[in-house]
């Protein structure tokens, strides 16, 4: 399928328009789904906590054009904003952690705040208009709390047109005034977007003090949380638009393509018999055959038996 991809990013349409991708809350690494299709991509790379953001500027300089800011992203426009630097950088957030609410999961102490510092901050409308960015095609954000405030902040007829939208919103109370996952349901099922996966993840319901009083071993407190149910706490949940409405030629290949990378091959089969009514573009056909193939080839990752795998692979041509 990489061919197939870098046949359709090297047209006109991706020359004059690269995909343009979004990742707020960058510390690790930028989404390894998007290396198929990043070294055409403009990718828009934000993180305020700098504890670990520092090596995603060496690991990731395949892309077409790659900004990277280390601000906050907020849904307003102001010069600098409180920030909680917490323990685990992967917990810092504009918004104050509930330690309240908290302290009856084992991770309770990454939340732990070391300090509070005041930072720039940005919008990410005024960034996407200074940069004079009038598509967002992928947006993804982990931004520990504002997940969905953040997407809303785009101007609506960019955000109607995004393909591809990636949160990570809280189940449980972790932050103060936090966009929470119902939320994140309500918004995008009424916007023309559907759940193409999700992810459920979590932690132990066992308070860190109550781990201490059965052991003090940091090492086994570490393995007996393990070892306990994790029950769920937070989401990632990918949306892909569901194309009800006007979509260009362009929209409809980094469609396929965006949700081929997500193998859901059904989507990618659908998109592109739709566009192959609306526009007289062979590509459209050939869109339409890989996809059917992908569906039909992961048949055969079923357990049958041999002789039932050797007819359906005659009756659909798949010798």
């Amino acid at each position: 399928m990489t061919n197939l991809i870098d046949k359709i990013l090297s047209r006109k349409e991706f020359i004059d328009e690269p995909p343009v991708l979004i990742d707020i809350g960058a510390s690790g690494a930028i989404d390894r789904k998007w290396k198929v299709f990043a070294k055409y991509s403009i990718c828009l790379a934000f993180d305020a906590d700098e504890r670990e953001f520092g090596y995603v500027t060496k690991e990731n300089d395949g892309y077409k054009k790659l900004y990277i800011f280390n601000c906050i992203v907020t849904d307003t426009d102001s010069n600098q904003t409180d920030f909680f630097l917490t323990a685990s950088p992967f917990c810092s957030s504009v918004l104050p952690p509930d330690n309240q609410a908290l302290n009856i999961w084992s991770f309770a102490d990454k939340f732990n705040v070391d300090k509070k510092v005041k930072l720039k901050t940005r919008s990410l409308s005024s960034v996407l208009t200074e940069l004079n960015i009038k598509k967002v095609d992928w947006f993804k954000t982990d931004s520990q709390g504002t997940d969905l405030r953040l997407f809303l902040n785009i101007d609506e007829a960019i955000r109607n047109k995004c393909l591809a939208a990636e949160f990570e919103p809280g189940i449980i109370n972790a932050y103060l005034g936090e966009d929470k996952l119902y939320k994140v349901f309500d918004v995008m099922n009424n916007n023309n977007f559907w759940l193409a996966d999700m992810k459920v993840k979590g932690s132990q319901r066992i308070s860190p003090d109550e781990l201490h009083s059965i052991c003090q071993n940091k090492l086994m407190k570490k393995l007996i949380a393990e070892s306990i149910k994790s029950s769920p706490c937070w989401g990632e949940l990918t949306y892909l638009n569901t194309f009800n409405g006007s979509f260009s030629k362009r929209e409809y290949l980094l469609g396929w393509i965006f949700s081929s990378v997500m193998k859901q091959h059904g989507f990618s089969y659908h998109l592109a018999l739709k566009a192959k009514e609306l526009f007289e573009d062979p590509i459209f056909s050939e869109l339409a055959a890989n996809s059917r193939l992908k569906i039909l080839s992961n048949v055969f990752k079923l357990k049958f038996f041999p002789a039932i795998i050797i007819k359906l692979k005659k009756l659909f041509h798949l010798e």
